[in-house]
């Protein structure tokens, strides 16, 4: 049955600017005040008060159009978007409606037939809401995100699935923070998307009618509610039932989606032009001043680092989606040239102590050329893997540079074949039961002799030439005891 149907996404993403003012007046925009502490006559709406536009939102939001493939609209202007809630103080909000200031882009999202694009509708500027606090008391409001300044990144249907959905939105996620727009901390609402979804039958040309699933603030809770909605319009379609045009919410705690109210259209916003902001014109050579200034893209990024450093596509993946981490990875390379290893360490060790948060700011307590010594180490066999892993949980725990650990718990690795032989032959008359077991042909004594090995040495011994002298010296008592074996 599900076979029979495909999906069909759009999504609205809504991105704070990380502007240090809000986009009409000069409140700040810092997350975490106190309630109702940032805001002024005028993001309140008083009356008698007047906008003014923050011209640093033009310029990242024309960053974020320029690095999504878009056109620019060399003159545009601001729209009321007329409709009354309690976090609207004005009664409208300041939007655009049809200019908006970038227009018809792509993006590029990694699938397993390649590479695919996604059709960037437009992306426009506006305010943001307040925020509603709901209580066992009541619902309170908070009126500093009032003003904030937002785009809104509104794509074509061209999703055709939710896990497609959902490295479009990584995609979008890593593009405004590489450009440095947004900080696009889910968590504190800086970065929230509205989806649009229907299904079809397979082959059908019209598109089914469509439900809106409101202010997503998480990736796993939108790839859910995604899966969930097209499910429940399946069914719905295959019982005969109409779908309704109608907006809708996630309920992370019964993982359904529950309808709020009747989708509205355009017409109902009585959108007209604002009257009290000029139009904003855009100059041929600040959109070229723009262009020049954006860095390298995560996509180019990713790339490079699949085809120069050979790190696998999901590696490379992972290090792009947390920017710092990435950062610190591509910086240890300068002073450690095997990329793979670079990598398998941090997402490995590095990773196994990291918060979610810390990945994203690249916290590592050592800076990336005491990484890079510690790899060193290693690559030489002055200390072994095993060895290396506890410098690092202590660099990391200490800031201690690795060969200062190493000399002050004498971790040095012994490589030396006398000594390691020496060892070894001790081990060897002090375990006799296990090396008559491999004479028997347990191979697993082989492993027991070595962890003896081990232990005996703390671990310094270099695990690749012990374990060849072991293994040589095994075969030699096998030979030897064959040898003494009394002809019949």
């Amino acid at each position: 049955m599900v076979n029979q149907y495909e999906v069909v996404i759009g999504l609205e993403v809504h991105a704070e600017l990380k502007t240090k003012s809000k986009i009409y007046c000069s409140c700040s925009t810092q997350f975490g005040g106190e309630p109702n502490t940032q805001c002024c006559p005028t993001c309140m709406g008083f009356p008698g008060t007047f906008p003014v536009l923050n011209e640093k939102v033009v310029e990242y939001a024309l960053r974020a159009g320029l690095a999504m493939n878009c056109s620019i609209a060399r003159q545009t202007k601001q729209d009321r978007k007329n409709y009354f809630y309690p976090d609207l103080p004005k009664g409208y909000q300041i939007s655009q409606y049809d200019i908006p200031l970038c227009y018809e882009g792509y993006v590029e999202i990694p699938v397993d037939e390649g590479n695919k694009k996604i059709g960037i509708q437009q992306i426009h500027i506006e305010e943001d809401a307040g925020k509603l606090i709901h209580t066992e008391e009541g619902t309170f409001i908070d009126y500093n995100r009032s003003g904030v300044p937002l785009i809104e990144i509104v794509s074509k249907p061209d999703l055709s699935s939710p896990e497609e959905a959902k490295r479009y939105l990584e995609t979008l996620r890593n593009i405004l923070l590489y450009i440095g727009v947004s900080d696009c901390k889910m968590n504190e609402g800086s970065l929230r998307c509205d989806i649009n979804l229907s299904v079809r039958k397979k082959g059908d040309p019209l598109y089914g009618e469509r439900t809106e699933i409101k202010n997503m603030n998480s990736f796993s809770y939108a790839l859910k509610a995604m899966e969930y909605e097209a499910s429940r319009q399946i069914q719905a379609l295959e019982k005969g039932e109409k779908i309704q045009r109608e907006t809708r919410r996630w309920d992370e705690k019964n993982q359904c989606t529950f309808p709020m109210r009747k989708k509205e259209e355009a017409q109902d916003y009585r959108y007209f032009p604002e009257p009290d902001i000029p139009l904003i014109c855009i100059s041929k050579e600040q959109i070229q001043r723009i262009q020049k200034s954006l860095p390298e893209l995560p996509h180019e990024k990713r790339q490079r680092w699949i085809t120069d450093y050979h790190i696998t596509p999901e590696e490379a993946d992972v290090l792009i989606g947390y920017q710092k981490t990435g950062l610190f990875f591509e910086e240890t390379i300068r002073h450690y040239s095997n990329a793979v290893i670079i990598a398998n360490w941090i997402l490995g060790e590095g990773f196994r102590f990291l918060t979610e948060e810390q990945k994203e700011q690249g916290e590592f307590p050592f800076t990336p050329i005491q990484f890079a010594e510690l790899l060193q180490l290693v690559e030489e066999e002055i200390i072994s893997n095993h060895i290396g892993k506890q410098v690092f949980e202590i660099m990391y725990k200490t800031g201690k540079s690795p060969s200062m650990i190493v000399e002050e718990n004498q971790w040095k690795q012994i490589s030396d074949t006398n000594q390691l032989q020496e060892i070894i032959d001790e081990v060897l008359q002090k375990n006799q039961k296990s090396v008559n077991d491999y004479i028997t042909g347990k191979k697993v004594a082989l492993k027991a002799l070595m962890g003896q090995v081990m232990k005996v040495t703390k671990g310094k011994a270099n695990p690749q030439k012990a374990n060849k002298i072991l293994k040589e010296r095994l075969e030699n008592k096998k030979r030897m005891d064959k040898n003494a074996k009394p002809m019949i």
